[in-house]
């Protein structure tokens, strides 16, 4: 009988996230070092990122930039906006990401890839399997009052998290291969609140210079303030949806990385978030192979 892990083809896909989903350069570089190989690639907003990169031959390149982004340079790549409905355009760090992954049509990407948005006006899930690669990643990553909605044939294009942030059920598929998921969007928000709690009780009770400073750039009851209440919402809600699409498509490799410790915008922490990427995708490979050695 055939043993199963001989099976290295992998159909990836790769979840919403934010600044966490770095953690798919990681899972895909360390497949890759255990011999698996991707032969399609569909992602959600920061997957659809980091995904199309790779699908487009330049993972290594992205890489060594993400190395270079500061804080301060991260807020001088947002082309900041005086709009209603998004803070950011969102224009200018595709265009220094185009600097080094040149455009591409979807079509002749050398591996299947598709990326997911969210059509506002009709309130559907919108599936980009061929077209601009750019068009289809700047769609995906919307943020919802963040970045700015695309619009685009009577459509008005956001995050594809709000509505299929884990897309297990549009990746192609080809025989032979294993559906590989990586999931990003788990907090431990206990942790997370206690950690806030401990930080607000040292804001209370320390006196010096340096507090009083944070004190007025972090109010206090910071846990309370309106974006704080909306982003952990959707993150809850994001994360729901993801647990019931792998309930719903239940892949062969879930690679679910929970972190306490970095949000939606540390970009600024790419080396560390790819580690945890590299460490949990060998823990999930080593749980996989064991299992299906048994089989």
């Amino acid at each position: 009988m055939t043993d199963k892990t001989d099976k290295k083809d992998v159909a990836l896909v790769l979840s919403s996230g934010g600044a966490r989903g770095l953690a798919h350069i990681g899972a895909i570089e360390e497949l890759e070092s255990q011999g698996y190989r991707i032969s399609s690639i569909a992602g959600c907003s920061m997957g659809a990122l980091v995904g199309g990169v790779y699908a487009a031959g330049k993972l290594d390149e992205f890489r060594e930039w993400m190395k270079t982004i500061t804080r301060t340079k991260m807020l001088k790549l947002q082309d900041f906006s005086l709009s209603l409905n998004h803070l950011v355009k969102g224009n200018r760090i595709i265009e220094a990401i185009m600097e080094f992954v040149p455009d591409v049509a979807i079509e002749d990407l050398p591996i299947p890839y598709c990326a997911v948005a969210t059509d506002l006006r009709a309130g559907k899930e919108v599936v980009f399997c061929e077209g601009s690669l750019f068009d289809a990643i700047r769609a995906s990553i919307s943020l919802p009052s963040f970045y700015e909605p695309v619009q685009r044939d009577g459509m008005v294009l956001i995050d594809g998290g709000v509505l299929n942030p884990i897309p297990l059920n549009r990746v192609k598929r080809h025989a032979g291969d294993i559906l590989v998921g990586v999931d990003v969007s788990g907090y431990d928000y206990k942790t997370q609140w206690e950690e806030m709690y401990s930080f607000t009780e040292w804001q209370k009770k320390d006196k010096s210079l340096k507090a009083k400073i944070i004190d007025k750039l972090i109010p206090d009851n910071i846990e309370f303030n309106y974006f704080s209440v909306l982003s952990r919402t959707s993150s809850m809600m994001i994360r729901q949806n993801s647990i019931l699409m792998t309930k719903l498509i239940n892949p062969d490799m879930l690679i679910d990385i929970q972190m306490n410790r970095y949000g939606t915008f540390d970009f600024d922490k790419s080396e560390k978030i790819i580690a945890l990427g590299h460490q949990n995708t060998s823990q999930a490979i080593s749980k996989y192979e064991s299992a299906t050695k048994q089989v």
